[in-house]
């Protein structure tokens, strides 16, 4: 029984670790058909409601202009935020290195070098080739999208025939189980959504209040992209925490002001990361935090930005498949950090 056991965790780590290996080498042909999957599940639903009462053609029509029309709403105000913040920089270039250069200065005096180098190196060619750097990525981003946009449609008129297909096996209890694990991850992934977007629009709209009482400049831009960056776990609130102080100084050149900002501003993704979001979801999504943080990581060392947001879905998919199986089960027991057994227990 132990030779058994010792058998099945190595089995399971040697295909996690082949698994995450061709993900990582294959990352140009498999994210765009993770990201329309994860997209897929959360919009059959719509189609599925639509397709009963105006056919296919039409509700495959509503649902991906639907999709698109969200997806580029967020994306634009992504864009305008981040267009409000760059300008405010290229206007305040001199009072940025001003300021740069008195920190400097004066952390000089009580012998600490930190930010030298950065005073140095800071100039209007450095910010150019950032800038360069930014307009290339978006124009991956585009070509990426575009992409992402014809996997979703191709897999929406497909998934009607792909669940008959399951649903035809041979293997019956298997069949069963496929089809269990991609009901339960579409019902997880939009439960991870709409957690997400609530808390993002809580955690946007703290912001732009703190923002305007403090009197920082762009507290519009700042709110929407403390919206927008919520929806990366841990890594957006970590760039809004730290990016709102730096501005902060720069404005008002004191130390208390930008010390001020960051308690404000880690007190409200405190609240809302630590307790709001855990009382939106509870144990539905049945994944303890250890493994949503270690997910986040693994996944943005995979795929970058995009691994950050496809982090927690993709262990959240993975956990729901091992769940179904019996030879998986005790997996998806451990990394669930015993939600599961809880969410099954108030299930019955």
């Amino acid at each position: 029984m132990e030779k058994s056991r010792i058998t099945s965790v190595t089995s399971v780590v040697v295909i996690l670790f082949i698994v995450l290996a061709a993900c990582k080498f294959g990352q140009a042909v498999l994210e765009p058909v993770a990201f329309a999957v994860f997209i897929i599940a959360i919009a059959w639903p719509l189609q599925k409601a639509i397709q009963a009462r105006l056919g296919k053609a039409i509700a495959l029509s509503v649902t991906v202009a639907m999709t698109a029309a969200v997806i580029l709403a967020l994306f634009s105000l992504i864009a305008w935020g981040g267009h409000e913040v760059l300008e405010w920089v290229r206007q305040n270039l001199d009072r940025i290195q001003e300021t740069a250069t008195t920190s400097t200065a004066w952390l000089e005096e009580h012998d600490i070098f930190v930010f030298t180098l950065f005073a140095e190196h800071f100039n209007t060619a450095s910010l150019i080739r950032l800038l360069h750097i930014l307009a290339v990525r978006v124009n991956t981003v585009l070509a990426f999208a575009v992409i992402v946009l014809v996997y979703v449609i191709l897999g929406l008129a497909e998934t009607d025939a792909f669940q008959s297909r399951i649903a035809a096996l041979e293997n019956q209890e298997t069949s069963r189980r496929l089809l269990e694990s991609g009901r339960k991850i579409g019902e997880k992934f939009r439960t991870y959504m709409f957690v997400r977007t609530i808390a993002s629009i809580a955690t946007g709209l703290a912001v732009w209040g703190f923002a305007q009482f403090m009197n920082l400049e762009m507290a519009g831009a700042w709110g929407v992209l403390a919206f927008a960056l919520n929806y990366l776990p841990y890594i957006g609130s970590f760039i809004v925490t730290a990016l709102l102080p730096l501005f902060a100084f720069v404005q008002f050149g004191t130390f208390e002001a930008p010390l001020l900002v960051f308690l404000g501003v880690s007190v409200i993704q405190f609240i809302i990361g630590s307790y709001l979001e855990p009382v939106f979801s509870g144990s539905a999504l049945s994944i303890s935090p250890p493994i949503v943080l270690f997910s986040i990581v693994l996944w943005t060392f995979l795929w970058g930005a995009l691994g950050a947001f496809l982090g927690v879905p993709l262990s959240i998919a993975a956990l729901t498949i091992f769940e179904q199986f019996p030879s998986t089960q005790w997996v998806a027991e451990i990394l669930s950090g015993g939600r599961r057994g809880a969410s099954t227990r108030q299930t019955a």
